[in-house]
This record gives structure tokens, C-alpha cells and sequence, in this order.
């Protein structure tokens, strides 16, 4: 169970009042609040459905108007060579392809006593947060995301940690809780502090959280920047992701 959660985080986690999710036998589609935030998981098709749950997802997203989506294929998916007939087809990798699915079961090292690290309190904490995150992975889309701040800070169901070296605010990580432990998103640290442990105190901030809830397990998906860190840290790897982009609305196919 555990491995799926990782494999597919956005088909367990708790939806917030602008999200959608439609689960069918074939596909998980999950939509957020923003147009491009779309991801397709839990793929379970015969290698003759490929064409029309690639249609289907798109109908579904056209009617929304959303013009593109992600596909998550994990370890599970079926068919196993998945990832090859969808890149036949048009799609294309991702900006950081590949990722490793993680789980975490014990307690993380405890930060450095230079650094605090707890659940953000204000909305003010909660925007700062946003904007590490923004940096941390140059997001093109800020304005839209900032847009969203009052309303992702007042009726998410996630909930943000963050961390602060010398008083100021370094790090930042988005978590959702589920019945299994706590789905980790986003955590990223600005450039200049690097290197010193901020992303560390997060995490354990994190972990303290799903002890809390009662679930004591940290579930998440390890790319290139997170990966080293996170398993340096304990995480085990229960998976593996390949990330695609399906652009369809900038192919003409919308």
C-alpha cells in the first residue's frame, strides 16, 4: 500500500475545495486549482485501450479547459511498457523525467541547534514559504500560484512547515495527511542556505507531524535535487516514477 501512495501521492491525498479527482477502472486523472495542474495515475489498461483512455483524459480535460497534463507511470503500471507507447504517441519527458517513490518508518536525525523548524502559523509565514518554493524550483507560473495563496492558506487540507536559519525563513514543505502517514510535496530550500541543514529540520518537523497524527510514516517521490538527500536520510525506495507531458492543446489536438 505504501508503495502506491508513493508511486501515485495525488490518487490518496485529501482534496481541497478547487480539486478534482475522477477514478475509473483504467486511470486516475487529479486536477488542482490551477489550469496546468493535471496528472494522470494508477494506470491499469490493456495495451489495445491506449488510444482511447488517451482520448478519453483529454475530452475530460478539454471540457475544463485545461490544455495539457502530466502522466505519473509507476512501478504498478500497466502495460509495463507504458511509458514507450505513450512516448510513441506524442508525449514527452518531463523537465525532471524520473523519480524514485520513498518511504520513511523511523525517525529522521534531529536538526542542527541553529535551526527552527515547526508548522508555519500566519498567512504571512504560509506566502514566504510559497515564495522558497517558487525560487527553489523557478517556477514559471508565480503569478497565478500567488493569486491563490489566500484561498490555498484558508481552505487546504495540506498544511505547510518551513524552516529558519538565523531568523530567516530558508525552506519550505507542503504535506498532506492520510490514513497511511503523511504525503510530503515541495519541500525546497533557497540556494544560499544550502548545505547547512535547513532541509534536514524540515524533515523532522515533518516527521513530528505524522507522529501526531498517529501515522508515523513520511511518503513522497525523490527527483534529482530531493532524491540524494532524502535517502541519505533514511528513505527507502519502494518504486519508480517516469514523469511524461502530454501538451495536447499546444499540438492542435485540443
Amino acid at each position: 500500500m505504501l508503495r502506491e501512495i508513493a508511486e501515485y501521492p495525488n490518487s490518496f491525498g485529501p482534496l481541497g475545495p478547487n480539486d478534482e479527482r475522477i477514478e475509473t477502472d483504467r486511470y486516475t486523472l487529479c486536477m488542482g486549482p490551477g489550469k496546468t495542474w493535471n496528472t494522470v495515475q494508477r494506470q491499469r489498461m490493456r495495451a489495445d485501450e491506449i488510444d482511447e483512455v488517451l482520448e478519453e483524459v483529454r475530452s475530460l480535460l478539454r471540457k475544463r479547459g485545461r490544455p495539457s497534463t502530466q502522466w505519473e507511470v509507476g512501478s504498478s503500471a500497466e502495460p509495463s511498457d507504458l511509458v514507450d507507447r505513450l512516448l510513441e504517441r506524442g508525449l514527452i519527458h518531463d523537465k525532471d523525467p524520473y523519480a524514485v517513490a520513498l518511504v520513511l518508518t523511523h525517525e529522521p536525525p534531529p536538526p542542527r541547534p541553529e535551526l527552527v523548524a515547526r508548522r508555519v502559523e500566519t498567512f504571512e509565514e504560509f506566502a514566504a514559504g510559497a515564495a522558497v518554493q517558487w525560487e527553489a524550483f523557478e517556477s514559471d507560473e508565480v503569478e497565478e500560484a500567488r493569486a491563490m495563496l489566500p484561498e490555498r492558506w484558508r481552505d487546504s487540507p495540506s498544511v505547510m512547515h518551513a524552516a529558519w536559519l538565523d531568523g530567516e525563513l530558508v525552506s519550505a514543505g507542503t504535506a498532506a495527511p492520510t490514513e497511511h502517514g503523511l504525503l510530503l510535496y515541495g519541500g525546497a530550500t533557497l540556494p544560499h542556505a544550502r548545505g547547512r541543514g535547513a532541509y534536514r529540520a524540515l524533515l523532522h518537523a515533518r516527521w513530528q507531524e505524522a507522529v501526531r497524527n498517529g501515522t508515523p510514516a513520511l511518503i513522497t517521490q525523490g527527483g534529482s535535487m530531493s532524491r540524494p538527500i532524502l535517502e541519505r536520510l533514511g528513505f527507502e525506495r519502494v518504486g519508480e516514477v517516469l514523469m511524461l507531458l502530454d501538451e495536447f492543446g499546444k499540438r492542435g489536438l485540443a
